[in-house]
């Protein structure tokens, strides 16, 4: 991929969509710290989103503590006066302890302050999920409802499924609802498929390393989508028309005498055709049109009528009291996968240069529109993600301040300062180092693969 093959405006949403939820989750993790050391009477110096090496995009000084905004998108920070963190002011722990520092309160209560910006993650995730279960409820389409199939990318085509196959069963389990087929080969390890393909029914054997195929194809993603009618809803300004016109309510028939009726159908033959000039025939009403354009990267430029619009959906709606056991079941069950697939990049099942990602890879996970039911689910599973990558017992990390704590509060002992830095130290250089190397990953794959 080249920087000219970037959508632009897509990019600029989906970024827009990844500053928004990850301000909100950093400056609520960091207040999460920042509250119970301010009632443990602590002093603050820094309150940051975002880190701020050499300057600043904004800051203000407010009693003790100067507030502001970094430069890099990397997280933030609190800088609280007498504990060994990312700021390694090694001049401040040379001088003996004040009674407002850190260093100087019980080992309890500084574990409260460590633990606080992830408790606030969880409870986060949990608000979050309830929320959007009170205000939208739950959807769910029938497959039933899928009148024209599913729809393949070339791993689930190399596998033996078609565009077009009703998935009716995994593991000889019925489906009621579409959309746990990958979730099921990932987190469940489903070891085959029975789909009905016209009048007939099949059973697929899935081969043992698909999680691994998943995570190397770029993610699930595409691997099993809905099938649908490309149909124009309205034409794009990048549109570069050379005969006759696009118009609302035309549904594509073929590009270049390759039928393409369907949207994936669509996009994988002008991907293919990248910035040739072609001809699409379409259907108006009743009448057969066709229509000359170049394509711009492998991209018609128009948008296509939704996929919702085209089936009917069960919807479950839900009083703010029944959405509280279900937003818990919800943070509970995206918690529990995180965990499952974390598990499976240790153990080798999953490759982890094909699962590692940086700002990059999340923020392309938000949609190209910006649809707030999805951005506030995305939030609420990075929040999820943000608690359980700080508890991890890194030195660096919240996990690994919290584990000396305990270890203090079990033995009586406290580590020395030496130590904590030291320590401090290797955990800093270990997380940059990964995160240097998953932006790297990134890099390639987005720009030079």
């Amino acid at each position: 991929m080249t920087l000219l093959a970037i959508d632009w405006s897509s990019a600029m949403v989906q970024t827009g969509q990844f500053i928004l939820s990850f301000s909100i989750l950093v400056v609520l993790h960091e207040l999460g710290h920042f509250v119970p050391a301010r009632f443990f009477k602590c002093r603050v110096e820094k309150f940051y989103l975002f880190f701020n090496p050499y300057f600043s995009l904004f800051k203000i000084k407010r009693g003790e503590t100067e507030y502001g905004i970094g430069w890099i998108p990397f997280g933030g920070y609190v800088k609280i006066s007498g504990m060994v963190d990312e700021s390694m002011d090694k001049e401040q722990m040379k001088l003996p302890p004040k009674n407002y520092e850190f260093r100087s309160k019980p080992a309890w209560q500084r574990l409260i302050i460590m633990v606080g910006g992830v408790l606030v993650n969880v409870v986060l995730a949990i608000v979050i999920f309830i929320g959007i279960t009170a205000y939208w409820g739950e959807g769910y389409l029938p497959v039933k409802n899928l009148t024209y199939g599913i729809a393949t990318n070339d791993l689930a085509r190399n596998i033996g499924l078609k565009d077009g196959d009703n998935i009716i069963a995994i593991d000889n389990r019925p489906v009621t609802y579409f959309g746990d087929e990958t979730s099921d080969v990932v987190f469940k390890n489903a070891k085959t498929f029975t789909v009905k393909r016209d009048s007939q029914v099949i059973a697929i054997s899935l081969p043992s390393d698909l999680t691994k195929q998943l995570a190397k194809d770029g993610g699930s993603t595409d691997f099993i989508g809905v099938r649908f009618p490309a149909v124009v809803d309205s034409v794009a300004s990048t549109a570069k028309i050379v005969e006759g016109t696009m118009q609302k309510g035309d549904e594509f028939i073929s590009i270049n005498n390759i039928p393409t009726k369907y949207y994936n159908e669509v996009v994988a033959t002008a991907k293919k055709l990248q910035n040739a000039t072609i001809a699409i025939r379409f259907l108006r009403g009743k009448d057969t049109v066709t229509t000359k354009l170049t394509l711009k990267d492998g991209k018609i430029g128009y948008f296509t009528k939704s996929p919702d619009l085209f089936f009917t959906y069960d919807t479950i709606k839900y009083s703010f009291a029944q959405s509280i056991p279900v937003g818990i079941k919800r943070c509970k069950e995206t918690l529990t996968k995180y965990i499952i697939g974390f598990k499976k990049i240790f153990t080798g099942e999953v490759n982890a240069n094909d699962s590692l990602g940086s700002v990059i890879s999340i923020g392309k996970t938000f949609p190209k529109v910006w649809i707030w039911e999805r951005f506030w689910e995305l939030t609420a599973i990075f929040s999820i993600i943000l608690a359980f990558m700080n508890i991890l017992p890194i030195p660096g990390l919240d996990g690994g301040h919290a584990l000396f704590c305990i270890v203090e509060i079990i033995t009586g002992r406290k580590p020395s300062d030496k130590f904590m830095e030291y320590a401090q130290i290797g955990g800093m250089v270990l997380l940059l180092s990964l995160m240097a190397y998953a932006l790297g990953l990134d890099v390639w794959r987005n720009f030079f693969k």
